[in-house]
């Protein structure tokens, strides 16, 4: 079989491992509803943006920047869609790197748009390029999309998805455009979230429920672990589902998702919540008040203050036009960009003694830099709080954490990892917590446990830890 990549000015990029957003679209005017999606969950990618429609030809158009940047003017024709957004990785950053990722063959014109990452991707690129296959990047969304058309070639839609599922190892939730028609499909272990909706005048598919809230749509459910659904003119059905193991990502309810999303029926706001009573339990502490890392850690700290009947107070003030840090390249440049992201609230600092709450600490330098700057602006006393376990391992299913000596848990007790961020005392939500507070026990905890939920080969790991 002969294919080639839909031309444009565009190449797929090198990086595996992210966390980003995914839209598809059937109805009316997929363009807008693709557009109003995407910049609803712009927090899951802040590098690139783009967009593939379809009306019998593909348009495609991809760029550097928020969705609003990207997407200035002008219009894509077509009713059948697929968007995605990127998140900043390390040494990945360029237009090349956008999705989604268009083929056209003998089927017509296959398009994917995939959050997570495939960890048998260099094995399964070795098989193609044997039975000729030429790839143009090193990217796991290239090596899923050939292996999807090489599949679907081989035993048509319904049965080649559902043997590409089989080959393929890892986390995707993805946004398939066959034409004219939608696809929505997740990875029979459920890590990344993927939901569908009704609108008024077609159907969405989307990483979060807050995109189908963007388009005024109807929740219909969560997509299910190892489900395929087919969406067309004539409706929506499910193909069928894959039975397995579950194993949800924790890290999408402690940080990734918005809080407003619901997630495998679970309220991100609630589960965040739960998280603050719970720490205020397991790790009760004398104070005037209770301050959150914004923004991420306000639910947490809402919980945390009624829980122990300590003041709840905003005293930092985020600069919203600031990107996440954790995920930048090198450590001057997270710090560098942890100056101009925070600031703090004098009256609510000065001679308090402090509940600080956040969702998490991956390396620590936000923490170190925020406990520094209250202090310098004179809290008495700064107890931290955490609303996830200390992270101790890298994550090999679609969050860019894969150098553990980076992470300031890795290899220290409690009291070495308060010292190194300078505050008085600090806990984290215990493991049994956290599922207590997710309310549900199929989670990947990877990142806590240094255990996955399936075998990761060689070759997706880093040559350092």
């Amino acid at each position: 079989m002969v294919f080639h990549h839909q031309k444009s000015d565009i190449t797929i990029g090198q990086k595996l491992n992210e966390d980003c957003a995914v839209v598809g679209y059937l109805g009316t005017n997929a363009y807008a509803n693709i557009l109003f999606g995407l910049k609803a969950l712009q927090h899951r990618g802040q590098e690139t943006s783009g967009m593939a429609t379809y009306d019998g030809k593909i348009h495609i158009k991809k760029g550097m920047g928020l969705v609003s940047e990207v997407f200035k003017e002008g219009n894509l024709e077509g009713n059948t869609g697929i968007g995605h957004n990127r998140y900043s990785t390390a040494g990945s950053k360029g237009v090349e790197n956008a999705g989604p990722f268009i083929i056209s063959g003998s089927i017509g014109y296959v398009g994917l748009s995939h959050n997570g990452e495939i960890t048998n991707a260099h094995y399964l690129r070795e098989e193609l390029k044997s039975k000729g296959y030429i790839f143009t990047s090193s990217s796991d969304t290239e090596v899923m999309l050939i292996t999807l058309i090489s599949e679907i070639n081989k035993y048509g839609i319904y049965d080649g998805i559902k043997k590409t599922m089989l080959k393929l190892k890892g986390a995707y939730a993805v946004a398939i455009m066959i034409n004219n028609t939608l696809y929505a499909l997740r990875d029979p272990y459920g890590f990344r979230p993927l939901i569908y909706g009704r609108t008024s005048d077609g159907y969405i598919v989307a990483s979060e429920s807050a995109a189908i809230d963007a388009v005024s749509g109807d929740v219909i459910r969560d997509v299910n672990p190892g489900e395929l659904i087919e969406i067309n003119e004539h409706g929506i059905q499910s193909v069928f589902t894959m039975n397995h193991e579950i194993a949800h990502c924790m890290f999408e309810y402690v940080y990734f998702a918005r809080p407003d999303s619901v997630i495998d029926n679970k309220e991100v706001f609630n589960v965040r919540y739960n998280l603050g009573t719970i720490l205020a339990r397991e790790h009760p502490c004398k104070a005037d008040v209770v301050i959150p890392v914004p923004d991420s850690g306000r639910a947490q700290a809402l919980g945390y203050s009624v829980e122990s009947g300590i003041a709840y107070s905003e005293g930092l003030i985020k600069n919203r036009y600031s990107d996440r840090t954790f995920i930048l390249p090198d450590q001057k440049s997270r710090y560098d960009a942890i100056k101009i992201k925070l600031n703090p609230i004098k009256s609510a600092v000065k001679d308090k003694n402090i509940v600080l709450i956040d969702d998490s600490i991956v390396r620590g330098n936000t923490m170190k830099y925020i406990i520094s700057l209250l202090r310098k602006e004179g809290a008495r006393e700064i107890h931290v709080r955490v609303g996830s376990p200390e992270i101790v391992a890298a994550c090999y299913f679609g969050v860019d954490m894969k150098t553990s000596n980076d992470f300031i848990a890795y290899n220290k007790s409690t009291d070495e990892i308060r010292d190194a961020i300078g505050a008085d005392s600090l806990g984290y939500v215990s493991i049994n917590g956290l599922k207590e507070a997710i309310g549900m026990s199929s989670l990947c905890l990877g990142c806590l446990t240094g255990k996955y939920p399936e075998d990761i080969p060689p070759h997706a790991k880093p040559n350092y830890t």
